[in-house]
């Protein structure tokens, strides 16, 4: 007697007086939130069926029919929790119209967890700036952007593969830093962690890649308009073991559950590193960008974009230029000089021709002559300033009479004057004297109209 009421026989009813759960609703239900539980859904189904099974029966059955699902689909991905990304291993030939050459485009393709919702690209290459531009592309087909990003160890997406802390491309980082993605990479030989899209890259080979095999594409354009028309397709076929497609889980699933894309979409940007040099620029490219001069020989990040050149120091940004495409050209913000350098950039022919001018006509004239020479004044400045303050080691009477000698023998240069007082030659004198007075109109020489 005691025993039948702690242990009570099951009711005679039939099973469908009982009320059997449809398991694939409870499959769906288990994956749409992070919160569900088994112990959760049967509660619901025992409100429902007051003579229903048991937890344990419950728990027993939907265990035996998710066992005959497919590995992939048994997997249990969150909604809008997980993207997974790789390259098929089959490639697609385009012939060039004009020279026949025939070109293997490249087959991009990400998977969604929950949903397995599907999409497929073909571009030229497996490099860095196709791999960024392929996941740009799916979020916008998406329309949102899941948790995670979970990518094959691809060179372009990870740096240095590693079993616990893989290093991620730091342009890839950028991406996904930007999107608010995290990138979790595949653990080193678990075939299981991308199950997933290898399934997926098998289904695009076979109902899309397979496909296309008899017909032959002109362009990359042309080729990803048939993907896409057969993508659509793979979609919204139905599922063989589940009710509905790949279309209407992503609607029900991961489409509510996706985060919103941010308003700008991501700048394509490269980081390089660059130590800087021992004039505080570093070389980008074959130009030459300023940094504080604070920095010099330390070891900097570089983020380069299609407009801009980004150093960064430390994680900390300290400085930003306008990127420039003239080699051999510098880009020079003045408050990175040092105070000496400063105090250089604040001069001007004008105001070194008037300096000279208090030194004597000789002076003057060689100061004129040297700015005249070259190019652009600017590149004459070291050398002018070097000459005038020659002056002061050795007398201002002395320097007129060396730039004197200087410019009747032709010499020019701050060295040659240095020799000159140096070894006193301006107080000996030359075989012949020449005419100071140099021709207005000379080939090499501006005249002071150019200055100002």
């Amino acid at each position: 007697m005691l025993e039948r009421q702690l242990f009570p026989p099951p009711p005679s009813l039939p099973a469908h007086a009982r009320g059997v759960p449809h398991w694939s609703v409870v499959h769906q239900e288990l994956r749409s939130k992070k919160s569900v539980t088994l112990f959760l859904l049967w509660q619901e189904y025992r409100e429902a069926h007051p003579e229903g099974y048991q937890y344990s029966w419950f728990c027993e059955h939907y265990r035996a029919w998710r066992g005959k699902l497919d590995v992939v689909m048994r997997q249990e991905h969150r909604a809008g929790e997980k993207l997974f990304v790789d390259y098929a291993g089959q490639t697609v030939p385009v012939v060039d119209r004009t020279s026949g050459e025939i070109r293997e485009a490249q087959i991009f393709i990400a998977v969604l967890g929950a949903s397995n919702y599907t999409y497929a690209e073909a571009t030229w290459t497996q490099g860095l700036p196709d791999w960024i531009g392929s996941h740009l592309r799916t979020f916008t087909y998406l329309g949102g952007v899941t948790e995670l990003v979970v990518p094959d160890n691809l060179r372009a997406g990870v740096s240095k593969a590693h079993r616990y802390e893989p290093d991620t491309n730091p342009t890839y980082q950028d991406m996904a830093s930007h999107y608010g993605v995290a990138v979790l990479p595949t653990r080193v030989r678990r075939p299981r962690d991308k199950a997933k899209v290898e399934a997926g890259v098998l289904v695009v080979e076979r109902w899309i890649l397979a496909a296309l095999r008899h017909r032959t594409f002109f362009s990359l354009a042309e080729l990803n308009a048939a993907i896409g028309e057969l993508l659509e397709k793979l979609n919204a076929r139905p599922f063989k073991k589940l009710t509905g497609s790949r279309r209407s889980h992503f609607e029900a699933l991961d489409k509510p559950a996706l985060q919103p894309l941010p308003v700008e979409p991501y700048v394509y940007a490269e980081w390089k590193k660059a130590r800087v040099h021992i004039d505080y620029h570093l070389a980008i490219e074959g130009h030459y960008y300023s940094v504080p001069h604070s920095l010099i020989k330390k070891q900097l990040d570089v983020r380069i974009t299609q407009n801009t050149i980004e150093c960064f120091y430390r994680g900390n940004r300290i400085a930003s230029h306008r990127r420039s495409w003239q080699k051999g050209r510098h880009t020079t913000v003045s408050a990175h000089m040092p105070e000496s350098h400063r105090q250089a950039g604040n001069w001007s022919p004008e105001r070194l021709i008037s300096w000279a001018a208090k030194t004597g006509p000789a002076t003057e004239k060689l100061i004129h002559t040297i700015l005249a020479s070259r190019k652009h004044p600017q590149q004459a400045y070291r050398t002018c300033l070097g000459i005038l303050r020659l002056g002061k080691a050795y007398s201002d009477a002395r320097l007129e009479a060396a730039c004197r000698r200087a410019l009747i023998l032709g010499s020019h240069s701050y060295k040659s004057l240095e020799s000159i007082l140096k070894h006193r030659l301006d107080d000996k004198p030359l075989a012949e004297q020449q005419e100071l007075a140099l021709p207005e109109d000379h080939d090499n020489i501006r005249g002071p109209s150019y200055y100002h």
